[in-house]
């Protein structure tokens, strides 16, 4: 009797639940509706009413919704049709198109489907689809006439747009990747140069050079569609068309010695020197000072580098310049004493019992100063191209 009572409490619930969704349903259908967004109202109905295509409220919000919507796109057609503007079978091809979108909602309940008869606008939209899309070829080759970079973008553009309407159409395809070709500015990174008989690459077998590092980040965000970075060397094996060079000169890098700077100080404490007893309840301490000298030595390091960047044309003219800095330092602190131990204070004492720390090698410095340099340049680099 209990497990049939626990079962008609879930029915219940479940039902409440269901009563519940269907009700917030038809309710948000028909704030949409009230406001005018027929469309939204038409798809939200449909969907709620492949649970139930028996509620009476939806399948009247839906048919309203649907009569109304059809009405304003209808109209919309009608004004873009008599329009000047080159755009307009673009325009008349998204009102068919969302008109269609609610064809195919309500065709997904075949209740609703018998009920409204929705009209199937799918020739329609491939009729403007193709005049659309022959407006924007068109388009795109008068910007190809521009002979410049701006206008190969715009034409590129204009050649994606027209694509979408007319899928794989070879004419389209082939325009689209020629404007691009002429659009794009290929960029080439100079490997890194040598100063002062430094070889900046004799430390790679530890990390990446920083020529390297610096071009697969601008390559993996260049942040201009319309550029593309390569190595000197990739550029001369795909035979790739360059019109403009970054060059990199390392003008100095300078990984200093630690310098020490000591500093002495007396301490001192009154401890308990002497102790007399007499008995166990009858001590008598005597007490004095003890001195202790304390040296501590501060240890610094400081290193720094400097990266002079160039952007030139392919005929070698000046475009861009910039310097990139990075600092490294290093510090660390420790003590030694001399004299009674008792007169330390507890954070002498950790002082002292502080384990020396080894300077970093050249090698870690190094990496820290390039890797500082790299994403200050990489950034500033990127900043420049998207400009």
């Amino acid at each position: 009797m209990k497990k049939e009572t626990t079962m008609k409490s879930k029915l219940y619930f479940l039902s409440f639940i269901t009563a519940t969704i269907l009700f917030i349903s038809c309710k948000t259908a028909s704030k949409l509706y009230e406001k005018g967004n027929y469309d939204e109202a038409v798809e939200l109905a449909a969907k709620k009413l492949q649970k139930d295509p028996n509620d009476s409220k939806l399948r009247n919000i839906i048919e309203s919704s649907y009569k109304y919507a059809v009405e304003d796109h209808e109209s919309r057609i009608r004004n873009n049709s008599e329009s000047s503007n080159e755009l307009k079978w673009e325009w008349m091809y998204n009102e068919y198109a969302a008109l269609q979108k609610m064809y195919d909602a309500i065709r997904k309940v075949p209740a609703i489907f018998e009920l409204i008869h929705p009209t199937d606008y799918s020739t329609y939209m491939i009729t403007y689809g193709e005049k659309a899309g022959d407006v924007r070829f068109d388009r795109g080759l008068s910007f190809m006439q521009g002979y410049n970079k701006k206008s190969y973008q715009n034409a590129y553009r204009e050649f994606q747009v027209a694509e979408r309407f007319k899928p794989g159409n070879r004419d389209i395809v082939l325009k689209m990747n020629e404007a691009y070709e002429y659009a794009v500015t290929n960029v080439v990174i100079l490997p890194l140069e040598e100063n002062n008989g430094f070889r900046f690459s004799s430390y790679a077998s530890s990390y990446e050079s920083l020529d390297d590092k610096l071009l697969r980040d601008l390559q993996y965000n260049a942040g201009n569609e319309f550029v593309k970075f390569f190595s000197d060397r990739d550029a001369r094996n795909r035979e790739i068309r360059v019109d403009q060079v970054v060059d990199m000169r390392l003008a100095t890098l300078n990984v200093g010695h630690y310098y020490d700077d000591r500093s002495t100080r007396k301490v001192s404490k009154e401890v308990v020197i002497k102790e007399i007893v007499y008995r166990p309840d009858s001590i008598v301490r005597e007490y004095g000072k003890v001195y202790a000298t304390i040296t501590t030595t501060r240890r610094t390091m400081h290193s720094d580098a400097l990266m002079q960047v160039n952007v030139r044309d392919a005929d070698g003219g000046w475009l861009w310049s910039d310097n990139f800095s990075a600092n490294h330092s290093w510090t660390t602190e420790f003590a030694t004493y001399t004299g009674d131990a008792r007169a330390l204070s507890e954070s002498d004492k950790q002082l002292i019992d502080r384990r020396q720390e080894q300077a970093p090698n050249e090698q870690e410095v190094i990496r820290c100063l390039m890797d500082e340099i790299n994403n200050n340049a990489s950034y500033r680099i990127r900043n420049y191209f998207i400009r």
